[in-house]
């Protein structure tokens, strides 16, 4: 029977201690094949997240945000409140596509692409194991009174995460902004854009809070992500696992002592070193099972195949793997439920594909306008007037754009000193036309009429309208 001391961390997270107070981390500085291969993957992500707003594809941003304007650039596509029904998509393929991926292989998003994990494990913590050393060296430099030493390191450590941070701040702003506008903002002064100077230092203030102080507190309580993986999970999911089979025995663990026959005994491969504890950034024992504050990061992996090495026993111990892995020995399989998964992304991502290749690149919509119906004028004409809106998705200008009514005579009229006008790049025109038919060429009192627009005489978009006239009586 387990002892209460053993269940505690039912009750209670690493983080907290006794008291309900703060419990500061701070784990082993990690090494070995897995960390060195999320050096790889977090490198290139972070390289991709610093340089995504500024790569141009066709004149357009390769990745933008702008909540403000309602516009976003996703690949280089850009998209407006018009294709708002595609981000819509493109979301629910983001939530599948997580929720496949935690179903069949646990939290592994957190542990290697998240950019709270990458950021926090490959640059802050780097930076703090440069300044102030490994676990036991931070744990005596916290303990210790302020003198000389700490207040230097202390002190150059907070101004290079401030540092970092404001680059962070800027890059993320560029996501929302634009990086043509950033970039000019900032040859032009902080001082001639205040009304942006001041979000920009919020978001400072908030990515140095989250990365000095808050730090695996995200991953653990502001992140539901978590919370949804403990819904997700079964015995099939692939998750740093530790293998109790192996490592408890029948006799439990026991510490390690040279030229002794643990199996004789009855001991698992497990010798209570805890390094799998110290190394672990959110301050969990991997040896109570898959928990909420695990992320997957491998750290305890890498560390306990150095135990196993040094005192030659068979690596693993730690490992991925999943619950009837461990206790059955079973391989992986797609379930039912992966296969459903699959299906539905499959299809999501057929439906997405064919709506960006039915996407037009000029959108042009015409509506009647508020409170007005139709005119009767001279040799039996009916004029109805509307508003029209033509939206230019492209980084270039097109001009002569002029409006023809398909397969019913009539003509349009625009409301201006032209019959053509320009829309500009990435940008709108919208005014007030007439379209008149004579009565004869109505077949009843509200027509559906096709208008096609054109530019230098090519046809680029088209949409309906509904044209009103007098009813007639027999």
């Amino acid at each position: 029977m387990k002892s209460p001391e053993k269940d505690i961390f039912r009750d209670s997270i690493g983080t907290i201690n006794e008291e309900g107070k703060r419990a500061w981390i701070f784990p082993k500085k990690p090494s070995g094949r897995y960390y060195e291969k999320r050096k790889i993957v977090s490198y290139i992500l972070l390289a991709f997240l610093f340089s995504a707003p500024f790569i141009k594809v066709n004149g357009n941003q390769f990745l933008m945000f702008n909540i403000l304007e309602r516009r976003f650039n996703i690949f280089g596509f850009p998209f407006w409140p018009q294709d708002f029904h595609l981000i819509v998509i493109s979301m629910i393929i983001g939530v599948v596509f997580i929720t496949l991926f935690t179903v069949g292989f646990g939290r592994i998003f957190c542990g290697w692409i998240c950019p709270q994990t990458i950021f926090m494990e490959m640059v802050f913590r780097r930076i703090e194991y440069w300044i102030e050393g490994d676990r036991n060296k931070q744990r005596k430099l916290d303990k210790q009174k302020w003198n000389a030493e700490k207040i230097k390191k202390r002190i150059l450590k907070w101004s290079i995460f401030l540092i970092i941070s404001f680059l962070i701040a800027n890059v993320f702003l560029a996501y929302i902004i634009g990086s043509d506008k950033l970039i000019r903002y900032i040859t032009e002064g902080p001082s001639s854009h205040l009304s942006t100077l001041f979000p920009l230092l919020i978001f400072t203030a908030v990515f140095y809070f989250v990365f000095a102080w808050f730090r695996e507190q995200v991953c653990i309580i502001a992140c539901p992500y978590g919370r949804l993986q403990g819904v997700l999970l079964d015995n099939k999911s692939i998750v740093v696992a530790y293998d109790h089979k192996r490592g408890e025995g029948e006799s439990g663990r026991k510490k390690f002592r040279k030229n002794e026959d643990r199996k004789a005994l009855g001991h698992g491969d497990c010798i209570d070193c805890l390094q799998c504890v110290h190394v672990c950034p959110t301050g969990i024992d991997i040896r109570n099972g898959t928990q909420l504050e695990c992320v997957n990061c491998t750290a305890c992996i890498d560390e306990c195949d150095h135990i196993m090495e040094s005192i030659n026993l068979p690596k693993g111990l730690i490992r991925y793997a999943s619950e009837d892995n461990i206790e059955k020995k079973a391989p992986f399989k797609l379930t039912a439920r992966l296969k459903g998964y699959i299906a539905v992304l499959t299809i999501l991502i057929g439906v997405l594909s064919g709506m960006l290749l039915l996407r037009n690149d000029v959108e042009a919509r015409i509506l009647r306008l508020p409170g007005q119906l139709y005119e009767h004028k001279a040799n039996n004409i009916i004029s109805n007037v509307f508003t029209y809106k033509v939206v230019n998705k492209t980084t270039h200008s097109i001009d002569n754009v002029t409006f023809k009514l398909r397969h019913t005579k009539g003509v349009v009229k625009l409301v201006s000193t032209s019959s053509d006008f320009v829309i500009p790049s990435q940008g709108l025109a919208e005014g007030t036309l007439f379209i008149e038919i004579n009565k004869k060429d109505m077949k009843g009192d509200k027509v559906k009429l096709t208008i096609d627009v054109y530019s230098h005489g090519e046809f680029i978009e088209s949409t309906k309208v509904n044209f009103l006239g007098p009813r007639s009586y027999n």
